[in-house]
């Protein structure tokens, strides 16, 4: 082979994985030094000249003249007799510079020069893609979905391969190769050896930040800034905004004229529902909002716990609409306001009731704490469910569930009875 053939396929290569010219001369250089060195030991005596414009490298080998039987090291030394055959003009102490043709070398070297380059092509290949992706982490990156696999969807970005694993998903995202599809850049793993993986997500909360930037103006400008959010992708999150201009309302600018901005948003993530809230640093004004759709009648605050400690008391009605399905709504308020929220029920001042902490010698500890977080913080609010609907909201088994309503029930047939017979209770 050629020096010329040899610098063209190196270049060939080079095109294809889009590595400039002064990278590629520095590569080539290098990889011509590996096979000098491998042959001759030693690459201090050589010079490579690479002009990648005519396609042809020269390899020269510079040794100084020596007396004739006074050699030491041929690989930098050449003997009189020897030097005055390659230009008869040569004396003792100059340079002597011989082209060494790439054939020299043998098929075997310049085989292992290939090899030697397309890993360096790699290497550097690998660095760039975990520099460019490393600099988008949190960003948004629209991609076309080209394989599912059982626990990870993979997606081609600039030709680079992103993965998103099950737990970055949507659970209601339904995907199918050769879709569109929009995610932010999670993380980037480097393990030796490996290509870098790029992580992205459809699930954090960054997500939606940068498609409220692009679908408000507001956002993008730095009027409005988004404080928090929080989300159970898919299902629910809330989303607290501030206003910089006191003339710009933060939720009206967020959720659009006849909520156009907040739609995209919700189609972008499979009809995810989202709360929009206005943020406050006054801790009791920041749950009540945080608590919508319901509409906190008081709220107290607990601040020698950690984390601190909210009781939320709502209407009788409200009690469903305060903690939410499966108790997502009360979840995602606590995490808003870095509070435990507790909601009870508003009871009027003409029913007897009893705290549900008042049966803590029928029940455990964690059946009170499942009957709170239902919104059943007293034994009146018990009463009004069904058993169906005692299991259904609290997860528990039919016969603890029975148990319950029938102790709760007990009491107050004991008291009323108690009332009849003219006795305090």
């Amino acid at each position: 082979m050629h020096s010329s053939d040899l610098v063209s396929s190196f270049a060939e290569i080079a095109r294809e994985k889009d590595i400039n010219r002064d990278t590629l001369q520095l590569i080539v250089e290098d990889v011509i030094r590996a096979m000098v060195r491998t042959r001759y030991g030693s690459d201090e005596a050589f010079e490579i000249i690479l002009n990648p414009d005519h396609g042809d490298i020269q390899i020269l080998h510079v040794r100084e003249v020596v007396e004739d039987y006074d050699l030491e090291d041929p690989v930098t030394q050449i003997e009189l007799k020897d030097a005055v055959q390659v230009e008869e003009d040569f004396e003792v102490e100059d340079e002597v510079a011989e082209e060494i043709s790439i054939e020299d070398f043998g098929r075997r070297a310049v085989l292992t020069a290939r090899q030697t380059f397309r890993q360096r092509i790699r290497d550097i290949e690998k660095e760039n893609i975990f520099a460019e992706y490393s600099d988008l982490v949190g960003e948004l990156v629209v991609g076309e979905i080209y394989q599912i696999r059982h626990r990870e969807v993979l997606m081609l970005h600039n030709r680079v391969e992103l993965v998103m694993p099950k737990e970055e998903q949507i659970p209601r995202d339904r995907y199918r190769k050769g879709d569109m599809l929009r995610a932010i850049v999670k993380e980037v793993r480097r393990d030796a050896g490996s290509n870098p993986q790029v992580i992205i997500s459809r699930s954090d909360p960054q997500l939606m930040e940068r498609l409220f930037e692009l679908e408000v103006p507001e956002i993008d400008e730095g009027i409005v800034e988004i404080k928090h959010i929080h989300r159970e992708p898919g299902d629910r999150a809330k989303v607290a905004v501030i206003s910089h201009d006191e003339r710009i309302d933060p939720v009206g600018a967020v959720v659009g004229l006849k909520g156009n901005r907040i739609h995209a948003v919700v189609r972008e993530l499979s009809n995810e529902n989202i709360d929009v809230m206005e943020w406050t640093d006054d801790p009791y004004l920041l749950i009540k909002r945080a608590l919508s759709p319901s509409n906190p009648i008081s709220v107290t605050i607990n601040d020698n716990l950690v984390p601190p400690k909210a009781k939320a008391v709502v209407r009788a009605d409200e009690v469903s609409q305060a903690i939410g399905r499966a108790g997502i709504n009360i979840r995602l308020a606590s995490r808003m306001t870095g509070t435990e929220i507790d909601i009870y029920r508003e009871i009027p001042a003409d029913e007897e009731d009893v705290e549900i902490e008042e049966f803590a010698d029928e029940f455990s500890e964690e059946i009170l704490q499942k009957l709170k977080e239902i919104g059943c913080d007293s034994a009146k609010a018990v009463l009004q469910l069904s058993l169906e609907e005692l299991i259904r909201r609290s997860g528990l088994e039919m016969d603890v569930a029975s148990r319950i309503l029938a102790i709760i029930k007990a009491e107050f047939e004991d008291d009323e009875e108690l009332l009849e017979e003219g006795l305090e209770v």
